[in-house]
C-alpha cells in the first residue's frame, strides 16, 4: 500500500534525497506525500508510478524540499484526465524563510483524516492518514499516521542517520521536543512500529527511536547549558565548537541554528522559574 520514490537531490541536508510517499492502490487511488522539488522528471515518476490516479498531494512542510513539486504535480494529474488533485498542508507562517512560501488547497486540521476508499478484487479497501501537527522542525509541519498500516510518516521531525535542523524562528527546540512526545503517544495508540521519514531509509521500533531521539536532544542541550556557565560572556560563534565538539567543523554553521534553539529554550526556562 506504500511506494517510495526517492528525489535525485542528494546533499548535506537532505541525505540520499528527498523521499516522496504513494499511499494507496488500483481500487482506491493515491494520496501522494511530499511531492518533493521542482524536478519534472521526479514528479513524472510519481505520476506514473500512480498510472495517474493521484486523489490527495500533502506537503508535510513547506521546505523547499518538501513542497515546490506540489502544484506541478497537481497538473500533471489534471493534463492526464483526472480529477485536479487538492494540495493539503499547513500554510507556512511570516516566520518563514523566503523559499519556503507555501499555500494550501485545504488546510489539515490536527487529527482530520484523509481517507481513499474502493472496492478491491476481495471486498472495500480503506487507506486512511491522519495528521498530527508537530511544530518544531517548521511551524507548518505535519507528521501522517497510516492508520490501518501503523506507519508513520515523520516528514523531518525524525530522520533515518541524522538529527534534524531545528532554526529559529520557524524552527522551535521546545516545540520540536513537545512533537516527539505527541508521535510517542501516537505509536501507542496506533500500534506503530516503523517509521518513514522525508530522508533516509525505514526506521524500525519507532516508539525507542523516538525516545532516543528526545535523549539524544535533552543531553545536547544540557552540555549547551554547561558551555554556557562555563562561558557566560561568549556567543553564539564562541559556543559553537564547545557544544558540538564531537561534529565535524563543517557542521558548525548548521549546528549553529539548532544551538541557537537550544540557547532560546534555555532561557524561556530559566524565564519561567524565576
Amino acid at each position: 500500500n506504500v511506494m517510495r520514490l526517492t528525489a535525485p537531490n542528494p546533499g548535506v541536508m537532505t541525505g540520499p534525497g528527498t523521499n516522496s510517499y504513494l499511499v494507496g492502490d488500483a481500487a482506491t487511488g493515491y494520496i501522494a506525500i511530499d511531492p518533493g522539488p521542482l524536478d519534472m522528471d521526479h514528479l513524472q515518476r510519481l505520476h506514473d508510478a500512480a498510472a495517474g490516479d493521484i486523489r490527495m498531494i500533502v506537503c508535510t512542510h513547506s521546505h523547499p524540499d518538501h513542497s515546490p513539486g506540489a502544484k506541478p504535480l497537481q497538473a500533471l494529474v489534471e493534463a492526464g484526465g483526472k480529477a485536479k488533485p487538492p494540495i493539503y498542508g499547513l500554510p507556512s507562517l511570516p516566520t518563514a524563510r523566503a523559499d519556503s512560501q507555501f499555500t494550501p488547497d485545504i488546510a489539515l486540521a490536527h487529527h482530520a483524516h484523509l481517507v481513499l476508499s474502493g472496492k478491491g478484487a476481495e471486498g472495500p479497501v480503506t487507506h486512511s492518514l491522519k495528521a498530527i501537527h508537530t511544530p518544531g522542525h517548521a511551524a507548518n509541519h505535519v507528521c501522517l499516521v497510516l492508520v490501518e498500516d501503523g506507519l508513520l510518516f515523520s516528514g523531518d521531525h525524525v530522520l533515518n542517520g541524522s538529527t534534524t535542523i531545528v532554526n529559529p524562528p520557524d524552527g522551535a527546540m521546545t516545540a520540536y521536543l513537545d512533537s516527539l512526545d505527541a508521535l510517542s503517544a501516537a505509536c501507542d495508540e496506533h500500534g506503530i512500529d516503523f517509521i518513514l521519514p522525508a530522508h533516509g531509509y525505514v526506521l524500525g521500533d519507532a516508539k525507542a527511536a523516538i525516545a532516543q531521539l528526545k535523549g539524544h536532544r535533552l543531553k545536547r542541550e544540557a552540555k549547551v547549558l554547561a558551555v554556557m556557565r562555563a562561558n557566560p560572556g561568549g556567543t553564539l560563534d564562541d559556543w559553537v565548537p564547545l557544544a558540538y565538539d564531537d561534529v565535524h567543523e563543517r557542521v558548525w554553521p548548521i549546528a549553529k541554528r539548532s544551538l541557537l534553539a537550544h540557547v532560546e529554550r534555555i532561557q524561556e526556562l530559566q524565564q519561567a522559574v524565576q
